[in-house]
This record gives C-alpha cells, structure tokens and sequence, in this order.
C-alpha cells in the first residue's frame, strides 16, 4: 500500500468513536493513520482516501490537503487554525462533511454549503452544492457553448461543448491538432537549422 504524507500530518490514528471513524467503519473502509482508505475496484493496491481526521493536533496551518481530493470527510477542528488558504480545497468534488476551528468560515461560504452548524469549538459545513445547478449560475459562471462542472466548495469548471474549442468556447470545429503541432514542429526544425547554421559560421570565423 503507498503511504500517503497526509495520512501522518498527525499523531495517532482515526478512533471509532469519531464522527469519522463511524463513517470509516459504515464505509468499510481501511485505518491508516488519520486516513480512512477505501480499495479502487478491480486493482490489487491501490487506495484512496474517503476521510481524513486532523483534529486536536496542534497545526497552525494547513497547507496542502491535495492528496485527500478524494475525501468524502474532512475534520481539521481543535486546531489553532488562523486561515486557510481561499483554495485549499480547490477539486474536492466528493467533499459533504467538513469540520473547522469556529473561527473559520466554510470554504466559499455558507451559500455553498446545505448546512452549517456551530457546536462548541467546531464549525460543521455539511452538504457540499452543486454551484453548476443553482438557479441562474449556468448561464452566468460559463460562456455559452460551454458546460459548467463543480470543481470543490465555491469552485466550477467550464468545459466545451460538441465541436467548440478555444478562448471562450468560441471557435466551432475540431481542434486542428495536426496543423498547430505539424507548423509547431516545422518552426523547431527551422529555428534549430537556423541556429546550427549560426554556431558554425562562429566556430569557422574563430
């Protein structure tokens, strides 16, 4: 099994009594160290984490969470957290449950969130929305010729539709990939006889 750093940013492992050790356990998921790992279909080795458990562990920042991208439960509460960076969780598309110090606010507000409840020190965002799907956000989040995609709390993609490709969605037909590589590769080979050509005429004069 890889070992993953995030997994080990804190002492100790998931306990069961956790709101994410429960999950881990209903998930059928796999302990390792503050992750909860559940096995790819139809490969030997190869995991991906569902939950990740950093709370009470002193940090005072937390920088790159990009490994649990897959995670469905995050809990970074009890921490001595100031700020978080605006893009941290920037293509968590699984992300529903996500537990912070109170005095953080949930990742792209509390308009990208079903739920948002304060309980003691911990600050719970539940429910992660789909931005692409509210009232009015398609057409004014993506160009037209374009589709909108949920890219994490707060975040979307926008990705071309059919044939259009380009600034914007805006040129219509397949991407000339043939031409734009085939005048890519014959400027290199010209620039590069050029050169040659050059560095001779020097060694020569030398």
């Amino acid at each position: 099994m890889l070992q993953m750093k995030v997994c080990h940013l804190c002492n100790g492992t998931v306990q069961n009594s956790t709101a994410l050790g429960q999950f881990c356990s209903a998930s059928a998921g796999l302990i390792d160290g503050c992750c909860c790992l559940l096995r790819k279909e139809n490969t030997s080795n190869a995991d991906y984490i569902i939950g990740l458990d950093l709370s009470n562990c002193s940090l005072s920042h937390v920088e790159d969470l990009q490994e649990a991208s897959t995670a469905a439960m995050i809990d970074i509460s009890l921490n001595p957290i100031v700020q978080l960076n605006n893009s941290l969780f920037q293509g968590f598309i699984q992300l529903d449950n996500l537990f912070l110090p109170v005095n953080l606010a949930c990742p792209g507000g509390n308009a990208s969130w079903d739920k948002v409840e304060v309980k003691g020190e911990t600050r719970h965002c539940e429910g992660q929305k789909d931005i692409c799907n509210q009232t009015g956000h398609l057409s004014l989040n993506c160009p037209e010729n374009s589709l909108c995609a949920a890219y994490g709390p707060g975040f979307f993609e926008c990705s071309c539709i059919d044939d259009f490709h380009g600034y914007k969605c805006l040129r219509e037909g397949k991407f000339p990939i043939v031409k734009v590589f085939g005048l890519l590769g014959a400027s290199t080979v010209l620039v590069s006889i050029l050169l040659w050509v050059t560095q001779r005429r020097k060694v020569k004069s030398v």
